[in-house]
């Protein structure tokens, strides 16, 4: 799940400590660091993109990965669009702020839809760097009903909305939200 780098658009917590254009600058280079590094023959990559008409034809992004727009809503809406969309068989979701990510961290969580029908990289904050769904059934419409996103409950909460289906966790890793979360990933 991928924005468009525009200064005051993208990365706002962050933009606050260190600035709306040193921010977006920050996100395009992770970003574009993370597409480099993730690539894999075992998986398909799909950038969800957004706004969605300026990054469905946007120059920002490779040209070779195949995207799909967003659409409105909060975060839950749009990712829940997102399982919904997409081919059947397992999927699992990034957000690009998270430096640590590699392969080997994907296929851990893909590996684990083996046997649950969820899987969930945990974040230290609360929330999660990755969500996935194997989706042999459908997608719960109660899926992300009620998450208090950006917050340390977001994880707790989307556990909530998905009664009835088994999950597990993968590896923790951190998300950048804040120049403190920037500053932890130096030490």
């Amino acid at each position: 799940m991928v924005k468009e780098p525009h200064p005051g658009r993208v990365k706002t917590r962050l933009g606050r400590d260190i600035g709306m254009t040193r921010a977006a600058w920050w996100f395009r280079h992770q970003t574009a660091s993370l597409l480099r590094r993730l690539p894999d023959p075992r998986w398909d990559m799909t950038l969800a993109v957004t706004p969605d008409g300026e990054g469905l034809c946007s120059r920002v992004w490779p040209g070779h990965l195949p995207r799909i727009a967003q659409g409105s809503g909060d975060l839950g809406d749009r990712m829940g669009r997102v399982f919904r969309t997409l081919t059947p068989g397992p999927v699992a979701i990034i957000g690009a702020d998270i430096p640590g990510v590699t392969s080997a961290h994907i296929a851990r969580a893909f590996a684990a839809l083996g046997n649950h029908d969820a899987v969930f990289g945990p974040a230290p904050d609360g929330g999660y760097w990755l969500v996935g769904l194997k989706r042999s059934r459908a997608v719960p419409r109660s899926l992300f009903n009620g998450v208090r996103w950006s917050t340390d409950r977001a994880l707790t909460d989307t556990l909530a909305s998905i009664p009835g289906l088994s999950h597990t966790f993968t590896d923790i890793l951190d998300d950048v939200d804040t120049m403190k979360d920037l500053q932890g990933l130096s030490r």
